[in-house]
């Protein structure tokens, strides 16, 4: 049994209310207290994302998003709709990195719970939900590891369990898990009998990325996001919590981030799903964010050390732009990210990530 699970014998008052981690998370997360609804510094104050690393990871967008508008026929208006927006960083950021003739034609969306930080660009709408109806790139970067989900672990009779939590993090387990949970772990997370084992059931990421995928009448869907794949699903789950740039014990109780690792595999599939019978839709890509960046010409070349005297304060620049790719590129860091690409109409996922010495618009 892993820390913090006590089986299901009865435990004293004072843990407060037994509930499952997908309820306990949503309101921890974004009740009326919750984490992303409290505080100015918004997740930035609280965890490093790879918008937060490098104004690099914005001009990458940026630069997929005029790819997208080239394969869309350059549509007025070209949708950027920014997914989780937090504070608004990464739309600032690619508004600002548009060239000006795309920029125009650009209608840019921030969707978060939390209110519209003051002194936003005027451009950006800010939603509580994404668009509908709306055409061009929607980019959801560490959205959906934060869409709670049901923690089931086996028991010493190899059954999976629903894993229940108090408002304190102390766990228990709860009921069997069935119905439609109990078949998304048969397809997508197959649990062995083994004691102490636990999963993630994502079923509700499955349905949100469905949903936003929808939101589009045609471009291109994208989710940035720590991942896994059915063949390499950690054995006991990715549940944790972050707070002031630490990774710590989750807590249900509105204090810390809590997130878990997404099967981006499914989430694919899901959309796949919804699509009207007899309709194929475009082939989606799951990839590193490491391969993904790089073809949007994010590299961590360090410049020639012959600049340091001829052009000392570009050699400077040069290398600190150096030193953010690296990081956003970086293997066991923020390079492992996976990025999910959900073609909508016809576009082509692959022919997007292309080299960056094709494009056309700089």
């Amino acid at each position: 049994m892993t820390a913090g699970t006590t089986g299901a014998e009865e435990l004293p008052e004072a843990h407060g209310e037994w509930r499952g981690w997908r309820e306990a998370a949503q309101e921890a997360l974004y009740g009326p207290a919750g984490f992303y609804r409290a505080g100015p510094e918004g997740p930035a104050g609280h965890f490093r994302t790879s918008v937060h690393a490098s104004p690099l990871f914005a001009v990458a967008v940026a630069r997929l998003l005029c790819r997208v508008d080239e394969a869309l026929g350059r549509p007025a208006p070209l949708a950027f709709v920014d997914m989780a927006a937090g504070r608004g960083e990464l739309v600032t950021g690619v508004l600002a990195a548009l060239p000006a003739a795309v920029a125009a034609r650009t209608r840019a969306y921030a969707v978060e719970v939390a209110g519209r930080p003051e002194g936003l660009d005027h451009r950006i709408e800010w939603l509580a939900e994404p668009p509908r109806g709306v055409t061009g790139l929607l980019f959801a970067n560490e959205w959906l590891d934060n869409v709670p989900v049901e923690v089931a672990e086996v028991d010493a009779a190899g059954v999976a369990r629903r894993v229940l939590v108090s408002g304190d993090g102390t766990e228990r387990l709860g009921e069997p898990v069935a119905g439609a949970e109990a078949a998304w772990l048969a397809r997508w997370w197959p649990l062995p009998g083994e004691e102490g084992l636990r999963a993630e059931v994502g079923l509700p990421r499955d349905t949100a990325w469905a949903s936003a995928v929808a939101s589009l009448d045609a471009g291109l869907a994208v989710a940035a996001d720590y991942a896994h794949t059915v063949g390499s699903r950690p054995p006991f789950g990715t549940l944790t919590g972050f707070r002031a740039g630490r990774e710590t014990r989750p807590v249900p109780d509105g204090s810390c981030d809590i997130t878990a690792h997404v099967a981006l595999d499914a989430c694919a599939s899901a959309h796949a799903a919804r699509c009207a019978p007899g309709r194929t839709p475009p082939d989606a890509l799951v990839r590193p964010q490491r391969e993904a960046l790089r073809a949007l010409g994010v590299t961590g070349v360090r410049p020639p050390l012959a600049l340091a005297s001829t052009d000392p304060a570009a050699y400077v620049r040069a290398l600190t732009r150096a030193s953010q790719a690296a990081e956003l590129l970086a293997p066991g860091g923020l390079g492992d990210f996976g990025w999910l690409l959900q073609p909508v109409g016809a576009v082509d996922a692959a022919a997007l990530l292309v080299d960056v010495a094709d494009d056309e618009e700089e």
